[in-house]
C-alpha cells in the first residue's frame, strides 16, 4: 500500500536530514502530481543546503588552518560603529568551539534585523566565551575614531572568559601578546569574525533603541546614530546632545556655529 502524499510530507519531515535522498528516489517513481512536487522542493532545500554547507566551509578556512597548526582558542573579533554622528563604537570578541557551523552566519551587514538577532542568540549560547566593550563618544573625541575602535577591540578580546591563542581581526591589529591575522573584509571570510561582527551589531543596534527613548527627535531607532536626513534635520533643530561625536562634521560645525555643546 502506497502513502498517501500527506502522509509522505510527514514522513520527510520527520526523518533525519540523510535520509531524505534515498527516500526522495523512491518517491520519484511516484506518478502523481503532489509526489513531483514534494520532490521538487526537497530537491531545491537540498541544493540550497549543500551550497550553504560548501560557503561556511570556505569562511572556516582561517580557523581550520590555525587549529592544523596547533591553535586551540581561535577568537574573531570585529567592531561596528565608526562612521555614526552618535553613539559609541562596539566591538566583540567570539570563541566558537572547533569546526563550529552556523547556518547563516555571514557579514552583519548583508543580515536582516531579524536574522541578526536570532543569530545572536545562538552564537552567544554556543561560544566558548564571548565579550563586548563600548567606547563612548567622548572617549572617541579624546583619541579619534580608529584608535577608540582599536581600544574596544583590545578590550573586548581582554574580557573573554578563556584567552585565545589566536586572533583573526577584520582588518586590524591589536597590541596584544597573542598571535593574530588581520584579514581585510574579515566579516565575508571567517566565521569567528562574522560571528563577532553580528554579536557587536545587535549590542550597538539595542544599545541605540535605548538612547531613541532619551532623544525620541532624532530618531535613533531608524539610523541607528548615521547621518540620515532626519538625524541632521534634528541636529540643527535642537543642537548635539552628550551622546553626539563633537570631533565628527557636521556636529564639530554646529557646535562652533551655535557655540553650545
Amino acid at each position: 500500500m502506497r502513502l498517501s502524499i500527506k502522509e509522505w510530507e510527514q514522513k520527510l519531515k520527520n526523518c533525519e536530514q540523510a535520509d531524505i535522498p534515498d527516500l526522495l528516489k523512491v518517491l520519484s517513481d511516484d506518478e502523481r502530481q503532489g509526489a513531483k512536487k514534494i520532490v521538487e522542493t526537497y530537491t531545491k532545500r537540498l541544493a540550497l543546503a549543500e551550497a550553504e554547507q560548501k560557503r561556511l566551509e570556505v569562511m572556516s578556512i582561517y580557523e581550520t588552518t590555525c587549529y592544523k597548526n596547533g591553535k586551540s582558542l581561535i577568537a574573531g573579533v570585529d567592531e561596528v560603529g565608526r562612521g555614526p554622528l552618535a553613539g559609541p563604537v562596539v566591538a566583540a570578541a567570539v570563541i566558537l568551539p572547533k569546526d563550529y557551523k552556523l547556518t547563516g552566519v555571514n557579514d552583519s551587514k548583508k543580515l536582516s534585523e531579524k536574522k541578526r538577532e536570532a543569530l545572536y542568540d545562538v552564537i552567544v549560547r554556543d561560544a566558548i566565551s564571548y565579550s563586548v566593550n563600548l567606547v563612548q563618544p567622548e572617549k572617541i573625541d579624546e583619541i579619534n575614531i580608529y584608535q577608540a575602535s582599536k581600544f574596544a577591540m583590545t578590550e573586548a578580546v581582554c574580557s573573554l572568559d578563556v584567552m585565545p591563542d589566536q586572533l583573526l581581526i577584520d582588518a586590524m591589529e591589536v597590541s596584544l601578546a597573542i598571535d593574530q591575522l588581520k584579514i581585510i573584509k574579515g566579516d565575508e571570510k571567517s566565521i569567528s569574525i562574522a560571528a563577532a561582527s553580528i554579536v557587536a551589531k545587535v549590542t550597538r543596534d539595542r544599545y541605540m533603541m535605548k538612547l531613541d527613548e532619551r532623544y525620541p527627535e532624532f530618531g535613533f531607532k531608524s539610523n541607528m546614530g548615521y547621518g540620515t536626513k532626519e538625524h541632521l534635520e534634528a541636529l540643527k533643530k535642537f543642537g548635539p546632545t552628550s551622546i553626539h561625536r563633537k570631533s565628527f562634521s557636521p556636529v564639530g560645525e554646529l557646535i562652533q556655529i551655535t557655540g553650545s555643546e
